[in-house]
């Protein structure tokens, strides 16, 4: 451990991705886990709008009786 390894800064795991950042300085690496975090937030969305579907289903059947 070096005398200023506190100065650099830690990349989080879970750092914030949004649509549009600039990819140029990232490494392949990054570039991976970045297509993997964001394919799992494609899974994520997909399975609420599922469930809010579901819920709108019920829904329209509770109140069609």
């Amino acid at each position: 451990m070096g005398l200023f390894d506190e100065d650099v800064p830690k990349k989080s795991p879970f750092e914030t991705i949004s649509v549009g950042d600039n990819l140029e300085r990232l490494s392949e690496d990054e570039l991976a886990e970045r297509i993997k975090a964001l394919k799992g937030e494609i899974e994520r969305t997909q399975a609420a709008l599922e469930q809010r579907g579901n819920i709108r289903n019920a829904a329209d059947a509770f109140f069609k009786k």
